[in-house]
């Protein structure tokens, strides 16, 4: 990929059936049923809809059926108990999921210069954490109301569709990002108005809708299907330089403790 030059672009990338494999909020339906915030019906719901949705994407009825499902589900959760989960649970869930193809591709614009911002219609405690494990400069992500520490089910910003254009326009006004010199990336139909935004917009795993559109276009059409792996942390930056971090702490206190216990020793 050629250095954008004087001229700020970006590579804006949708995250489920692109970044990953599946739904990254359903795919905390088990987590969250540990962590007690909601019931067996609702996990069994959530495998459902991961199967349908694998099967054939998500046209705009069922992404809003979706959204009210989950609005819905979320109503009363506490926000701190949530970040807590996905804390806890993001890379034996989300890693397995990601997709080699796109790891490498994050790469590539930022070896060219280019900022990554990951453009999801999750929930911005789901999309975020996964987006510092990638290594990605932004985050555009839905984002709901809050009240006392809970969500109160209403949506504030939903990242979806047209609003994800409108969204990566108006960041694009405040970091000065050319969108025509651009990169675009999705699977899904309803993602035609960001891909159609930028000047390189790239269908990803596309449903049949997309595929059929990207022909007619002749957009560029890209499978990706190579898991990264459990083992492989050195395709993380963002993880890596945590563990250094937790491994540093670890040992600091490690020599505390030690040094604490030879004083003991000697006061006795």
């Amino acid at each position: 990929m050629a250095h954008p030059g004087t001229a700020r672009s970006a590579a804006f990338f949708d995250l489920d059936k692109t970044i990953i494999a599946r739904s990254s909020t359903l795919a905390f339906s088990r987590p969250f049923y540990v962590g007690g915030l909601i019931n067996r019906r609702a996990v069994l719901r959530s495998v459902y809809a991961q199967f349908v949705y694998l099967l054939g994407g998500a046209d705009h009825d069922q992404m809003e059926r979706m959204r009210e499902y989950i609005s819905a589900m979320c109503t009363g959760w506490d926000v701190s108990t949530v970040q807590t989960i996905v804390a806890d649970t993001l890379d034996h869930v989300v890693r397995p999921m990601i997709h080699d193809e796109a790891v490498e591709l994050i790469e590539q614009h930022h070896a060219a210069g280019r900022d990554v911002v990951i453009v999801s219609s999750s929930g911005a405690e789901v999309v975020e954490p996964i987006g510092a494990m990638l290594g990605a400069d932004k985050v555009i992500a839905t984002r709901m109301v809050v009240a006392d520490g809970k969500y109160t089910g209403v949506i504030a910003e939903y990242a979806y569709g047209p609003n994800k254009a409108t969204a990566i326009r108006a960041l694009a006004e405040t970091e000065g990002y050319d969108l025509a010199n651009s990169y675009g990336y999705s699977d899904s139909i309803t993602d035609e108005p960001l891909l159609a935004a930028v000047g390189h917009p790239h269908a990803v795993n596309p449903d049949k809708a997309l595929r059929r559109l990207a022909i007619e276009r002749d957009w560029p059409i890209l499978d990706f299907s190579k898991p990264v792996g459990l083992a492989d942390q050195s395709r993380f930056p963002a993880v890596r330089r945590s563990a250094a971090a937790a491994a540093m702490v670890a040992a600091v206190a490690a020599g505390a403790f030690l040094l604490a216990a030879r004083r003991r020793a000697r006061t006795a």
